[in-house]
């Protein structure tokens, strides 16, 4: 008998509800007539945990993500919410705390249907296809003291051992699966914490003799992303680093709006979410792309639940809708949210009818 898997579903705010309802709609199309069964689970968080809970992650959120499969999450914030004393971005740092999410994983990927639509030149941008390995539970987003005052401000960037050798070996043994080179990142002419992460990064590496390994100062990488991304396989930052760096990385695609990521931890649920904001500025207008949900949710169905054809077609649908422009205005298009999905459901429907035929 198969189980049915638990999926906690974050829908996020302003944008993130559509996108969300865009992604679930193509999911559902993609299993129609396969034996995944799956359950979805709405709980508050972020803004609209706030709005309806009071909180930005409520306790019941965390019981529930906690026995969860896997926890889907829609991009959250914005200026609703501003003035209160709990953001909802206070929200996505603590689950990550609460589910012990060390290690978020960014794909940046450039397909052949892609290339056009990169702000690269084609021979820059060709064959571009690595992973960004961030530290996610340390670092300056953590560190303590951390003061604001009228004349001065502190912020610490703070790393242990034992935080700097579990992402370093998350890197390390993903690299292995894909094409053995892993590129470290830091500032170490510059910051202590830098140093020691290198210092990590030379000993873990000796574990793994068939991996080459390479070294960036974090402002030659932001050129390096840029002049030279297919040179690239797994690159392993610290938290404040990789941010930046993932961001600049999903624009070489063409749009922010196609890139998923996923936040690993030592054991319990994955998080997957797209690395765009929620867009307050375009919100309600019927025109975010849910390219980047669609994507999620494929990733979700790889590293969760091990359902690689389910989204292959997901992931298919997403290739001919590039392919053919049917695309949200931030890709130059000129199509809606819904009408973009339907391309999407058309185009899996479509062919697993042939299949059947």
């Amino acid at each position: 008998m198969t189980s049915v898997k638990k999926i906690v579903v974050l829908k996020g705010d302003y944008i993130g509800p559509e996108i969300m309802t865009a992604g679930l709609a193509v999911l559902e199309a993609a299993t129609r007539n396969e034996t995944f069964a799956y359950e979805l689970i709405d709980a508050p968080f972020g803004g609209d945990g706030i709005d309806r809970a009071g909180d930005p992650l409520p306790q019941s959120t965390i019981n529930i993500a906690k026995q969860a499969d896997a926890v889907l999450l829609s991009a959250i914030g914005g200026p609703k919410w501003d003035n209160m004393s709990r953001r909802p971005e206070q929200g996505l740092l603590e689950i990550r705390s609460q589910l012990n999410l060390f290690a978020n994983i960014r794909p940046t990927k450039v397909t052949s249907v892609q290339i056009d639509r990169s702000p690269l030149k084609p021979e820059y941008v060709k064959n571009t296809d690595f992973v960004i390995v961030r530290e996610l539970t340390s670092g300056a987003y953590f560190g303590k003291p951390r003061k604001l005052e009228e004349h001065q401000a502190i912020d610490t960037i703070y790393y242990n051992e034992q935080e700097v050798t579990r992402i370093m070996h998350q890197g390390f043994k993903l690299a292995q699966k894909r094409h053995k080179h892993v590129t470290i990142v830091d500032k170490s002419n510059v910051l202590a914490t830098s140093k020691f992460w290198r210092k990590i990064a030379n000993e873990v590496g000796k574990n793994y003799p068939d991996v080459a390994i390479d070294y960036y100062y974090v402002d030659a990488m932001t050129m390096a992303i840029m002049s030279k991304p297919a040179t690239f396989d797994v690159v392993i930052t610290p938290n404040l680093f990789g941010d930046i760096l993932s961001d600049e990385a999903a624009q070489i695609t063409g749009s922010i709006g196609q890139i998923p990521s996923m936040s690993i931890g030592e054991n319990g649920p994955n998080l997957y979410e797209p690395i765009h904001g929620s867009a307050p500025d375009i919100a309600g207008q019927g025109i975010a792309n849910p390219i980047s949900m669609v994507n999620t949710v494929a990733m979700m169905l790889i590293e969760s639940f091990d359902e690689k054809r389910i989204a292959a077609k997901m992931i298919a649908s997403v290739d001919y809708i590039i392919k053919n422009h049917y695309v949200t205005p931030d890709m130059g298009g000129v199509m809606t949210t819904d009408e973009v999905t339907q391309k999407m459901i058309a185009y899996i429907k479509k062919h697993e009818l042939a299949a059947i035929k």
